[in-house]
């Protein structure tokens, strides 16, 4: 009698598992990336730079494995990927593209560990911190104006 409990439950545990709430993603496929830090540009003149917190998102837990053996290399990637073409929107650089910026991304990536183990990339956090905090171009506002120079004084003879 208790093996047939046994195989009942075995035979009926599948179609409960089915019924089951899927979770997003498995555990042990997100990989941290190192906060990257992009230049935020305006008509070629640099205005801030963007602070970008990532989470790659494997295929499996073993692609995980992989991308993290290949940490130094993606986030090398992403670094001059950020540096070599602007990340911010046409109407507001000072805001991330992250649309665009996410597909650039996961080609890096997926050209250094394998197309198959990267299958997107998460943003945790942006942050833009100005070149010149006090400094406002937005409101109107002028930035304060500058210590009169004093000439320099002549070299003794």
């Amino acid at each position: 009698m208790r093996r047939l409990a046994v195989a009942l439950a075995l035979l009926t545990f599948p179609a409960f598992a089915a019924d089951a709430p899927k979770k997003a993603e498995e555990p042990g496929t997100h990989v941290e990336m190192p906060f990257l830090i992009a230049p935020m540009s305006q008509d070629g003149k640099l205005v801030g730079y963007a602070y970008i917190s990532t989470k790659l998102v494997s295929s499996s837990p073993p692609a995980s494995v992989e991308i993290r053996d290949k940490l130094a290399f993606i986030q090398d990637a992403f670094v001059r990927d950020v540096n070599s073409a602007p990340i911010g929107k046409a109407n507001d650089p000072r805001s991330v593209d992250t649309a665009l910026l996410a597909d650039r991304l996961i080609a890096d990536a997926r050209r250094i560990v394998g197309a198959a183990k990267v299958v997107s990339i998460t943003f945790k956090q942006i942050q833009f911190a100005p070149l010149h905090p006090n400094a406002s171009t937005d409101d109107g506002v002028a930035p304060p104006e500058r210590a009169p120079q004093q000439p320099a004084a002549p070299a003794p003879k």
